[in-house]
């Protein structure tokens, strides 16, 4: 046992070491800013911003973005089980990523410009549910758009869940405070037999909207479902002084964020800020 941890912590280090060698300084993009995924190839997951090899994404938690094909995609379907990732998440996460096959289970994406208020667009398209016996795969895993990220304790998040919600929540200091939701999908959320109401093979199209004015911010959640164009309302919300924390008023970073789940990504852009 000593022995394969030793391997393990040698490759992480060597990993640590290339990364580092082909790390690139952020690009300065500015309004509007578009990625389309066309230009194919991997970005694996990096121990901070100052590591990451593009210079757009930081891919934070996931193992691997995959672009392919004109769309970025979660790794999909199992690791094999010699793969480096499968290797390294089976020692730092076993539960949540099924003994290190499922690093997708847990996917962050930050990107690496600051904005303050903005339009966030994103199309999400899911191919298949890793239903993990992780008792942290539940109901409130989704589709998420990620805004004005200072930390991994302190964003907001606007997105769909698992049960059918739509979902706008603030993490300050590391406690989640729900300020808006909407029953989207019909049905009843079970995690054994009805794990997802989310629709699979299908383009859903998420655009979050963030302003701060006189200390109050507002956030709006818009849905285009088969990538119509048609962008339906489903929660608009001001954030305040109140019980619920205070408002995140400082720019951040954006992001998206998706739970045990296959995902494929289309489309993304930013215009603000």
């Amino acid at each position: 046992m000593k022995r394969g941890i030793v391997l393990v912590t040698a490759f992480i280090l060597a990993m640590t070491l290339l990364v580092i060698i082909s790390a690139k300084e952020a690009t300065n993009v500015t309004s509007p800013y578009s990625y389309s995924f066309s230009s194919s190839g991997i970005l694996y997951e990096a121990g901070s911003d100052s590591k990451t090899t593009s210079p757009y994404w930081w891919l934070n938690s996931g193992a691997e973005l995959i672009i392919e094909n004109g769309s970025g995609k979660t790794i999909q379907g199992n690791l094999i089980s010699s793969d480096k990732w499968r290797l390294i998440y089976a020692n730092s996460n076993p539960l949540d990523t099924d003994k290190g096959y499922h690093p997708q289970n847990i996917f962050r994406l930050y990107g690496r410009s600051l904005w303050t208020n903005y339009k966030q667009t994103a199309y999400f398209k899911i191919n298949k549910d890793q239903l993990s016996l992780s008792p942290n795969r539940d109901g409130h895993n989704g589709l998420l758009l990620m805004n004005r990220i200072q930390d991994g304790n302190n964003l907001y998040y606007s997105g769909i869940r698992v049960d059918g919600q739509a979902i706008i929540k603030k993490k300050q200091n590391g406690i989640y405070y729900t300020l808006a939701s909407s029953k989207v999908y019909n049905g009843t959320y079970d995690r054994t037999k009805n794990p997802s109401l989310l629709p699979k093979n299908k383009w859903i199209g998420l655009r979050s909207e963030i302003n701060t004015s006189n200390g109050i911010t507002n956030i709006k959640l818009y849905m285009d479902e088969g990538k119509k164009g048609i962008w339906k309302l489903l929660l608009n919300v001001n954030d305040t002084k109140s019980s619920q924390g205070t408002p995140i008023t400082s720019r951040g970073r954006t992001g998206i964020r998706t739970d045990f789940m296959d995902v494929e990504f289309d489309d993304y852009s930013v215009v603000g800020k």
